[in-house]
């Protein structure tokens, strides 16, 4: 009973999170420490997800979730207090410093030293990514001003020499920096070895990236800016542009983005012909259909016919690839709509069918005759996945008519969480359910177990669409794991792009016919500390389950 009135709790979190984020939407306006910004912070910490780690312990600040949300935010956003999210994208012509985090695609400007502007062209899962790590910081800046002081409400002895450091940061030598990064240890509550690796982490974000300030900055700035909100009774405020729920209602960047990608396949001639779908990332395709051919025509390489050996050694490669795709039926079809969605297509009839790698298995006879059209596109970011996708499976409307696209397939390679394996496991999904609502989706996969015969652990179930990569509970998944919902893991785009294939299904937009492709590989195990998002990427490991899956998508089709 007590671990399900936990799961209980964290799905009301989850939901009174996103209720409020709706409704401050329309409201306009808030402010952090008023009445809808504690709504926030409150079901944040009932939620207490796992990828912001110990948050909720007031003992010490919470690392890792640190460094995952700065990799997300824009540089310097630990020194502003007011906020603004528009709609608004033409911001190049202005005074203004455009800045963009290193791991989230997403446009933001520094308006002055107090005002961060961030445009919203994702949708709705870009607020509430936003609005989680916003709420993060503004937790842990309370928590790190409540270890400025002692109870006497004096500045602790720590807090005074960290202040004199952090003036002299980069005047530090080594004995002086590891001293002043034990004084630091003491203020966040973490270890000597903990507060010195995330240290780290951030100065070499912030040299070669300039992607962040210094843990030493970020700390002295989050601390600072809410002693300067207590004593002056001033908040942090977030707004909202009066045009932005409309916007993103209307689906304004999705239009665009797939007139772009339909002009583009018209102006090739490339409209009428069999299309396929894949989304993905923007190389595995690349390197699979044109590594092999590139190599033959000389690039300094050994050929291996152990395909994941050869991918790994053609990884720097990719300059020398382009340039011979380019040749054979290959465009890149950049995103000028602000989606931030990158495409690519790729006309078989040009391919070199007979330069494939050997472990390809292709008919290259259907090839010839068939001559299919494989349009990639990038990742798409949460909710963002139905509104491209509804927006390009409408009928091109060309020289005044209008035309349904030749879709015969639609494949899903992502990332995702898994519930039951390890990092590096393959996951195939034969349904989505999306958390918080209604919405679950009985696939029919076209991707089965035998597609990946010989691969160590493949997982087959219900597939989680949630709200968030911050909107996770440890105790709903868990409940999603071990009833009889057998999930296997967790997503943010499957069931988004799931109703908007039924949605064109039913519209007559594409065949009924048209086969459904989804598997994801688990870069993350939410239930296991150390395996969550924040720490780290996949790496290496990632490169066998991504081109196993890619492998099988392309043989599917080709």
């Amino acid at each position: 009973m007590e671990e399900t009135t936990r799961s209980h709790a964290g799905r009301l979190a989850i939901r009174n999170f996103r209720i409020a984020a709706d409704a401050l939407l329309l409201m306009g306006r808030f402010k952090m420490n008023g009445r809808s910004g504690q709504v926030l912070q409150d079901a944040l910490k009932t939620l207490s997800p796992e990828i912001y780690g110990t948050m909720n312990d007031p003992r010490s600040i919470e690392l890792k979730g640190l460094e995952y949300v700065m990799d997300r935010l824009p540089r310097g956003i630990e020194e502003c207090s007011r906020f603004v999210m528009t709609s608004e994208e033409d911001l190049g012509d202005t005074p203004f410093v455009m800045l963009q985090p290193p791991k989230r695609r997403r446009t933001s400007y520094r308006i002055n030293d107090k005002e961060m502007c961030f445009v919203i062209t994702r949708g709705f899962s870009e607020i509430y990514d936003i609005l989680t790590h916003l709420t993060f910081l503004h937790i842990e800046a309370k928590n790190i001003h409540s270890k400025m002081r002692d109870q006497e409400g004096n500045l602790t002895t720590e807090w005074k020499e960290f202040e004199k450091l952090v003036e002299l940061e980069d005047e530090l030598d080594n004995e002086r920096l590891n001293r002043a990064i034990w004084t630091l240890s003491i203020i966040l509550g973490r270890t000597f070895h903990e507060t010195k690796a995330s240290y780290q982490y951030f100065d070499q974000s912030r040299r070669q990236l300039n992607a962040s300030n210094s843990l030493f900055s970020i700390i002295y700035k989050l601390g600072k800016g809410n002693e300067y909100i207590v004593e002056n009774q001033f908040d942090v405020e977030i707004q909202f542009t009066p045009d932005l729920s409309l916007v993103i209602l209307h689906h304004i960047y999705g239009k665009k983005w797939a007139a772009n990608i339909k002009q583009k396949l018209w102006d090739l001639n490339l409209h009428s012909r069999p299309l396929h779908l894949i989304s993905s990332n923007l190389h595995s395709v690349l390197n699979l259909l044109y590594g092999f051919p590139t190599t033959r025509r000389g690039l300094d390489t050994d050929i291996s016919q152990d395909l994941h050996a050869f991918i790994q050694e053609i990884r720097n490669s990719r300059v020398q690839i382009l340039d011979y795709a380019k040749q054979h039926g290959f465009h890149e079809v950049p995103d000028e709509s602000g989606a931030h969605v990158d495409c690519q297509i790729i006309d078989t009839a040009a391919l070199n069918v007979d330069g494939l790698h050997p472990d390809l298995r292709i008919d290259m006879q259907a090839v010839a005759v068939e001559k299919p059209v494989i349009l990639v596109m990038d990742y798409a970011f949460g909710t963002q996945a139905y509104e491209l996708i509804d927006s390009l499976l409408k009928p091109m409307v060309m020289e005044g008519a209008e035309k349904n696209l030749n879709l015969r397939s639609i494949s899903v390679m992502g990332k995702a969480g898994t519930l039951m394996g390890k990092k590096g496991d393959i996951m195939i999904p034969t349904a989505h359910v999306l958390e918080g609502s209604a919405h679950n989706y009985i696939l029919d996969n076209d991707l089965t177990t035998e597609d990946f015969a010989g691969y160590e652990d493949v997982f087959v179930g219900p597939v989680i669409t949630v709200l968030g990569t911050s909107l996770q509970n440890r105790d709903v998944l868990e409940t999603f794991k071990t009833t009889s919902w057998k999930a296997v893991g967790l997503e943010m785009e499957g069931g988004h792009y799931h109703r908007a294939i039924n949605a064109a299904m039913i519209r007559g937009h594409i065949s009924k016919d048209v086969k459904v492709r989804y598997a994801y590989y688990a870069s993350d195990n939410p239930l296991k500390s150390g395996q969550t998002l924040a720490s780290g990427s996949l790496g290496v490991e990632g490169i066998q389950p991504t081109y196993m899956i890619t492998k099988s998508i392309l043989e599917k089709i080709l």
